[in-house]
């Protein structure tokens, strides 16, 4: 700065920064109440760009006591500001989820990941939402709050129809958590889009099971593309909890899930497509999972 080389008001940059986080920004008026909670915005300003260009917004990407992972026992706690690239850094979920590099880099685009948090993918209610759905699976719990008291809310009850939420207007989300993988569970993540990469899955899938002597002890299974909500497929999860692991017990799984869903015809795919890709990616869950299946008898 002493030499002139950059630009003075390169010296208020922190400070107009922290004016940025504490008031409303893109606002037509600084009532707080009236303000629109965003994240990272990488889809809402998509889907209602004329509706939110100018209302008031308050950004919550970098606010510091919504962002964080963090191991508490047998429990990973995440602000629901944190980004997916922040979960894909993170050491708790390398620990636990070997492959979450994998699963993540068939989501959006490194831009994308840098700023869409985890907790927008939630609120967004994307049927197709792919953290959701993997989230989903791990039975998160979430914890509201409307700025005095704070409520516990099943991600799993969370969406009561098409974009329709267990969530007040005066409720942000404050934490997400879930129960950590134990030596016994082992876990998921499928999607099928028309492109590998940068692409909006047709069918995306989550599973996470615990097993003891091949013997399913504990099952969540989740879906997106499938209904107009994410869903768990709660039927098709208590078939296979207590019994042994078989080909014929995943056919027949893959025969109750398709009794769970109800997919549309769109730009996607159509309907029977899409029922036929969540019969392939259950299958694909298991081959990954239990290498010992064979897998002809499965695809037969």
């Amino acid at each position: 700065m002493k030499q002139a080389i950059l630009p003075p008001y390169f010296a208020t940059i922190r400070e107009r920064l922290h004016l940025l986080s504490i008031s409303l920004n893109g606002e037509l008026t600084n009532e707080r109440p009236g303000a629109q909670r965003v994240g990272g915005g990488t889809d809402v300003y998509v889907q209602k760009h004329d509706e939110i260009k100018d209302a008031s917004i308050q950004f919550l990407f970098d606010t510091a006591g919504l962002k964080g992972i963090e191991q508490a026992g047998n429990q990973c706690l995440i602000g629901p500001s944190t980004t997916v690239t922040d979960l894909m850094e993170s050491s708790v979920m390398k620990t636990y989820f070997p492959d979450f590099k994998s699963y993540t880099k068939l989501v959006s685009s490194t831009p994308i990941r840098n700023m869409a948090t985890i907790g927008g993918n939630f609120i967004n209610a994307s049927p197709i939402g792919d953290f959701t759905i993997f989230f989903l699976a791990l039975d998160a719990t979430l914890t509201f709050s409307d700025g005095n008291l704070s409520r516990e809310v099943l991600l799993r009850d969370l969406y009561k129809g098409y974009k329709t939420l267990d969530k007040r207007q005066e409720d942000y989300l404050e934490q997400i958590r879930f129960d950590l993988p134990d030596k016994n569970t082992r876990f998921n993540f499928e999607k099928v889009s028309k492109r590998t990469h940068l692409d909006i899955a047709s069918v995306n899938s989550a599973i996470r099971i615990a097993v003891q002597d091949d013997v399913i002890t504990n099952v969540r299974l989740a879906a997106g593309g499938i209904a107009p909500i994410p869903k768990q497929l709660t039927k098709t999860a208590e078939f296979l909890t207590g019994k042994l692991v078989t080909e014929e017990l995943i056919r027949e799984a893959v025969a109750i899930a398709q009794t769970e869903i109800a997919p549309i015809s769109d730009a996607r795919g159509t309907e029977a497509y899409k029922r036929l890709l969540l019969s392939q990616l259950i299958k694909a869950h298991f081959i990954k999972l239990f290498p010992k299946l064979k897998v002809e008898q499965l695809i037969s």
